[in-house]
Order: C-alpha cells, then sequence, then structure tokens
C-alpha cells in the first residue's frame, strides 16, 4: 500500500471511494452500515494509504454514522493509520524470540540506513517507514522483519540492509 499526502489527486481518491460506498448499497434506515464500516474503512486506507481526519468524517456522512463513532473504530484497531506511511512498509518483530536473536541491531541498523526512527514519519522520498510490532508468529524464523506482507527471517543487520536496498531498487 503506498501512501501519499491528502492533496495530491484527493478529488479522484474521494471519487473512488465514493463509487465503493454506493456500490455498497446501502441506505440510511439500513443497520447494515455498521457492519460495512470496518469494509468501508479498509477500502479508504487502500485509496488513501491512511485514514486522516478528513476521511473519517466523509466514510461517517456516507455511512450515516457519527464521527465518534468512525473515530473510535479507527483507533480501536491496530491495522487502521492516521498518519501517512511509506510505499514500502518495513515491521521488525521485537516479540521475545526475535529480540532475543538480535531484532533491535536489525532494527537500529535499518533505522540508520533509511534516516528515520521507527514508528515515526516516513522517509523524506516517501518510499519506507519502519514501525517494530510484537509478534508476527514465525518465532522459528527469528528474526524477522515483515515489508508490505512479506515476511523475511534469520536476519542479520547485513541481511537486512541487502533487503532493502533492493527495496530501494524497485522505487
Amino acid at each position: 500500500m503506498c501512501c501519499t499526502k491528502l492533496s495530491e489527486g484527493a478529488a479522484a481518491k474521494f471519487a473512488e471511494l465514493d463509487a465503493f460506498i454506493d456500490g455498497l448499497g446501502i441506505q440510511r434506515t439500513d443497520e447494515r452500515r455498521r457492519g460495512r464500516l470496518i469494509q468501508v474503512l479498509h477500502r479508504a486506507q487502500e485509496i488513501f494509504g491512511y485514514l486522516p481526519r478528513e476521511v473519517q468524517s466523509h466514510v461517517a456522512k456516507k455511512l450515516y454514522l457519527s464521527e465518534a463513532h468512525v473515530s473510535g473504530v479507527v483507533s480501536f484497531y491496530n491495522y487502521f493509520t492516521t498518519e501517512p506511511k511509506g510505499k514500502y512498509c518495513i515491521n521488525i518483530c521485537m516479540g521475545t524470540a526475535c529480540y532475543v536473536k538480535g531484532a533491535e541491531k536489525v532494527l537500529s541498523e535499518v533505522e540508520r540506513v533509511l534516516g528515520v526512527k521507527s514508528d515515526t514519519a516516513p522517509t523524506p522520498d516517501g518510499l519506507f517507514s519502519i514501525s517494530s510490532l510484537r509478534c508476527v508468529g514465525a518465532c522459528g524464523l527469528a528474526p524477522v522483519m515483515v515489508i508490505n506482507g512479506k515476511v523475511y527471517g534469520k536476519l542479520t543487520p547485513a541481511k537486512a540492509v541487502e533487503i532493502v536496498n533492493e527495496y530501494k531498487k524497485l522505487g
């Protein structure tokens, strides 16, 4: 999932989101609208890359829900983000097995090479964002890094940098 600033092509993105929501055929009196919220938020995040307040407000209006309800769902689920992410989202597992096998060194080296810290803004070129997480359930491959859903295991700091450099080539 690539993330871009809200102002870049926002009208086209809102039109795409509207087409998706309208295709669901939800009416004001339709109680399914609450049940469709997570599906719509997933699609909105795919389109915009993140869920800023403007997008949440738009979704609330389209589904006839309160902004507070939408915001509550967004803040509850870890999958949703209100901040822009890079085109390549790097997640480094810091669960017990990964940590014991050197995940902290992998994280430090990736941060150093990309020039940004974990859980902050993306790189200036918008290509990468780094996050650490508790466990990806691949303990036998520790330490583990996940980039846009692809799992890389048995990492060393050097191997992690090699993988990141391959993504740099892709742009």
